[in-house]
This record gives structure tokens, sequence and C-alpha cells, in this order.
């Protein structure tokens, strides 16, 4: 298994990117400020994209494994990476989600806790409502873990 930068041709996990981010021109807003990852285990597994949002906090905008392999780790190794990777040049890492009974639970595990939300976030700025085990997705709910 092994984790790398990806710095050219980012639109070529569009597909990836889209089970984490639902809508391309939400995807545009940070792709190419962003940097990405790609977790390699006999194929692309999962892939992240981080942004230095100032004032010492990094921000993952969008996290995605494949289907396929959801539940084997990858996902929690790709953050641990990044933590890890960043540590020194960050002091925090965020992460914004929607309130969603798959999500937020596994940011808590992986020691992130909730700071705040913005209300109404997906149905402003989505072109269509969002739904994630069945509820549909309002508020962006921030959480961060120091690292």
């Amino acid at each position: 298994m092994k984790i790398r930068e990806v710095k050219q041709n980012k639109k070529d996990y569009l597909a990836l990117l889209l089970l984490a981010d639902e809508q391309e021109s939400m995807i545009d807003r940070y792709i190419d400020r962003g940097t990405m990852y790609v977790l390699e285990d006999g194929g692309v597994k999962c892939e992240c994209i981080v942004t230095d949002e100032g004032n010492g906090i990094l921000e993952i905008k969008n996290i995605a494994t494949e289907p396929e392999f959801q539940r084997n780790g990858y996902a929690k190794k790709m953050v641990e990476y990044i933590a890890e990777k960043h540590k020194g040049k960050y002091s925090v890492l965020q992460v914004g989600t929607g309130d969603s009974p798959l999500t937020v639970p596994f940011y808590e595990k992986c020691g992130f806790v909730k700071t705040h939300s913005i209300k109404n976030f997906f149905i402003d700025n989505y072109d269509h409502p969002i739904y994630e085990c069945g509820v549909r997705l309002t508020d962006m709910i921030y959480l961060q873990r120091a690292i």
C-alpha cells in the first residue's frame, strides 16, 4: 500500500471524487487549489483533496473510497497519513460534512470533534437535494482535530 500526491490530471479521478461530493461544480471550487493524494493497494482504493484554509487550518475537502473497498480502513489510513504529513505546518485538520450517520461517526472515530455548522449549506450550494442513508442533508457540520 502506498499513498502518493497527484499533481496533474486530477480530473482523471472525477468518478471517485463524485462519490464524496456529487456535484462537479462544487469539486471545481477546490480541485485546482487543493493537494490531492491517492492511496494505491493493487489499484486506487481511496483519494483525498486537502486545502490550506489559513490560520493553521488544513481542510479535507473530499475523501472517498471505492465502494467495494469501503470499511477496510483505507480512509482512516488516508486521514492518518494527511495528519502526520502536515504536522508542524498546520495545527488543525478540519472537515466539513453532512450530518449523516455514516460520515460523522467515522470522523469522530478518527479523533475529530464537532466545532460548528453552516445552516442550509447543502440547500444553498447544491442544485439538487443530497441524501445519505435516506436523510436529506441540509447543514454543513464541521469537525476538527489537532495535528
